[in-house]
């Protein structure tokens, strides 16, 4: 079921109809191929944009995943999240570790170069984050476009972004505000297959959680700790960056599943995903554990990315085309 290799034609078909959605989820303001005659090769020229970065930094990958999905949790999938500024969304906490902003605007410059006013922040956003699955092998997928592009970008709403010490019960309360069921919040959690975080987020774990037996979170694999104490030690650098799915982080594939069922996820909110009954279920089916219906943790990720791509998507007077990404017109 976690095999590194090229999802198969099958699983391309099954993306094909996993990803029709009846329009009470997918905005009427989206659709696929929006630019097929305003711009045609708008899409192309964000796959070359990302895969030239990829080739020169592969870790550019996640980092542009994670910020779509931070930029879609706050204001909607809008760029809000590119907007400079001394309060803005870049600068709150969660988003301080987010890497790629320079691979959005060089697309930016093309698009307008080739298609002025044309093409949004929003869409590119959208786009490359697709782009780096597929760089990653993980699975392709048809990306509805036609976002516009946020005017407001507020520090102080990163708080809506689901945190590394949240329950499930929270993280679930922050999902479903946006439409977004319990399959959907593990499938989309299962991005951290690819990319790090900090030890800052998660070295509260490793030392004086209980005051009993190791001091460690008894939720930690025993025989993973030293190897997370010698990554992040007591008074270490907060900073260092730790792959969130250990043995596969440069590749997306269900391995950061089967890390969580050994004990070895990196984040409390991702362990939680294994020991809680209602989340743990979907995580057994991506493992295809036997006696549960059998889920495909690619086609399901593509599905959930449709779905969440189309949260809040602005309609004018509320948005704009931006000229350059990183400010309002």
């Amino acid at each position: 079921m976690y095999q590194k290799s090229s999802i198969s034609i099958m699983f391309l078909t099954l993306l094909a109809l996993a990803t029709t959605f009846p329009s009470s989820v997918q905005s009427q303001s989206t659709r696929v191929g929006f630019y097929s005659s305003s711009c045609p090769r708008a899409e192309s020229i964000v796959t070359e944009t990302v895969q030239k970065h990829f080739k020169s930094s592969p870790s550019i990958a996640a980092g542009l995943l994670r910020m779509h999905f931070h930029d879609c949790f706050v204001q909607g999938c809008d760029a809000s999240v590119l907007l400079n500024g001394a309060n803005t969304e870049k600068t709150a906490v969660p988003n301080l570790g987010l890497r790629g902003w320079e691979v959005i605007d060089d697309a930016k410059t093309q698009l307008e170069a080739a298609c002025p006013g044309v093409v949004s922040c929003a869409d590119i956003l959208a786009l490359a984050a697709r782009d780096s699955v597929v760089l990653t092998k993980g699975i392709n997928w048809n990306v509805p476009t036609g976002r516009l592009d946020g005017r407001v970008s507020l520090a102080s709403e990163a708080n809506n972004l689901p945190g590394p010490r949240d329950s499930i019960d929270v993280q679930k309360t922050k999902f479903q505000t946006f439409g977004l069921n319990t399959q959907d919040l593990v499938t989309l959690v299962g991005g951290h297959t690819i990319g790090t975080s900090a030890c800052q987020f998660f070295r509260y774990r490793l030392y004086n959680f209980t005051t009993t037996g190791n001091g460690a979170d008894p939720t930690i694999n025993p025989s993973f700790l030293p190897q997370l104490r010698t990554l992040c030690p007591q008074g270490g650098d907060a900073a260092k960056r730790v792959d969130l799915d250990t043995g596969s982080a440069t590749l997306f594939d269900a391995t950061f599943f089967k890390n969580l069922e050994n004990g070895r996820g990196i984040l409390e909110s991702d362990q939680k995903l294994w020991t809680d009954a209602s989340t743990k279920s979907f995580v057994q089916r991506f493992l295809g554990v036997g006696g549960l219906q059998a889920l495909n943790f690619n086609v399901e990720f593509g599905r959930s990315m449709v779905k969440m791509s189309t949260i809040g998507v602005k309609s004018a007077p509320n948005g704009e085309i931006r000229r350059i990404c990183s400010a309002i017109n």
